[in-house]
């Protein structure tokens, strides 16, 4: 087959060591970064020609902001960074001992020095029916997907007019999960009243379940009993020590058999590494993460390394974004390091902290200063520390100010007042009615 002409494609034309980047997330793009003065050339290689910023992709979901506001062009990466190209692919198989990448459409792709960001998709636990009938949030086309059941089944419910109870219901109270039922409780309590006269908040129904008996579990207590108030306060109907045992078209069916009706389920607990993964002949460990020495080498290979979700160190990491963030830095740093002749070093992850957001004005943040103290901050002061440092994480300045103005906008500005940012709602026809 034939294949794109590329500078950094042909090994016997280029002079040059040849990185290729595995997943355009939070730790390839650091790794590609972290190799902008390197004397080597990058192919960045990602199945989307884009970067989603999943931190915030339960705001495109509620509707508060664009898709457009949390994703970035990966090409444009090239405008910083001449020594990058991107390719984009799926990958279907690795020849790790002759440095060879197969995409699904035949073709391949050589590499010296290869870094594996792949990230990590939902971990439905083997639930029966989850994969089927609840939503997950892990993709912008999740989000957006998402979204749009949700305005349906309220406008659906609207044009019925047959008053009966709606309800989502939320699995899994981590960040995603308390930072989803927050927003959804919000867009009923403020919007619902005014846009759909037709609908009663009241029998508008937010239910966040979870297998332990707390919300937010890595943090503090008094950052979780914090979450756990404002959520009741907006709502929200918390569900603790409970388990889902399946998940069915309308609703969920609870682990000691009680079912809940819903209209939309969303999938908020979990992550695993894809099963194609498994067949890249590299050593994997707990979860299916590929096992890392560590200075974040892939375990008996030279040239491979892993960073983020996808990689488990001897000392596991939490799969969060600054995991991702630094090992992808580090990781980028020994490439540039082997290309020179240079001996790697071990990676050192410094923790910055958590937060997540319940709603206006309602956050918490447990941030870690040097020295080993931290300051824990619940309310408002965690909130704006929650926004700044999402706004200044996002790539590119024009998502940045989108952002910034959106999410101001929606929390500043007087309550009733919000617009929520919709997409396309199938026209609702009654049954029986021709």
């Amino acid at each position: 087959m034939t294949q794109p002409s590329t500078p950094v494609q042909d090994s016997a034309a280029r002079r040059r060591p040849h990185v290729v980047v595995l997943g355009g997330g939070f730790g390839g793009l650091t790794a590609v970064k972290a190799l902008a003065k390197a004397d080597v050339d990058i192919t960045l290689v990602d199945r989307h020609t884009y970067n989603a910023f999943q931190p915030l992709l339960y705001q495109v979901a509620t509707a508060g902001l664009n898709p457009g506001d949390v994703t970035f062009f990966l090409r444009a990466t090239r405008m910083a960074q001449k020594n990058v190209c991107f390719r984009q692919g799926e990958v279907a198989g690795l020849d790790p001992a002759g440095q060879v990448i197969i995409f699904t459409d035949g073709s391949t792709i050589h590499f010296d020095y290869l870094i594996i960001a792949t990230g990590a998709t939902t971990n439905y636990f083997g639930t029966k029916g989850a994969a089927e009938h609840s939503l997950a949030i892990y993709t912008r086309a999740q989000a957006l997907r998402l979204r749009d059941r949700i305005f349906t089944n309220l406008e659906h419910a609207a044009a019925a007019q047959t008053e009966e109870d709606l309800a989502i219901v939320v699995v899994g109270a981590g960040p995603t999960g308390v930072e989803m039922a927050g927003a959804l409780a919000e867009l009923r309590n403020d919007a619902m009243a005014t846009v759909y006269p037709e609908l009663d908040p009241r029998r508008t129904h937010i239910v966040l379940v979870e297998m332990a008996d707390k919300v937010l579990a890595p943090f503090a207590s008094s950052l979780r009993e914090f979450a756990a108030r404002a959520l009741r306060e907006r709502g929200v109907e918390l569900r603790l020590n409970t388990s889902v045992s399946e998940v069915r078209p309308d609703g969920v069916v609870l682990g000691g058999g009680e079912f809940l009706k819903a209209g939309v389920v969303v999938w908020a607990t979990g992550v695993t590494v894809p099963a194609v993964v498994g067949e890249w002949g590299l050593p994997q460990g707990r979860g299916g993460r590929i096992s890392v020495d560590k200075d974040l080498r892939v375990t008996g290979f030279r040239t491979i390394f892993a960073v983020g979700d996808v990689a488990l160190l001897p000392d596991p990491l939490p799969q969060l974004a600054q995991p991702a963030l630094q090992g992808g830095r580090h990781a980028g740093r020994q490439v540039a390091a082997l290309a020179l002749g240079r001996p790697t070093h071990p990676f050192h992850y410094h923790d910055k902290g958590t937060m997540a957001t319940v709603g206006r004005r309602a956050a918490v943040a447990d941030i870690e200063l040097v020295g080993g103290r931290s300051i824990r901050l619940t309310g408002t002061l965690a909130w704006f520390a929650w926004l700044f440092v999402h706004i200044v994480m996002l790539l590119g300045n024009r998502n940045r100010l989108a952002t910034f103005v959106n999410l101001t906008t929606k929390y500043l500005a007087p309550s009733r007042r919000t617009n929520p940012i919709v997409g396309d709602v199938p026209v609702f026809e009654h049954p029986g009615r021709s």
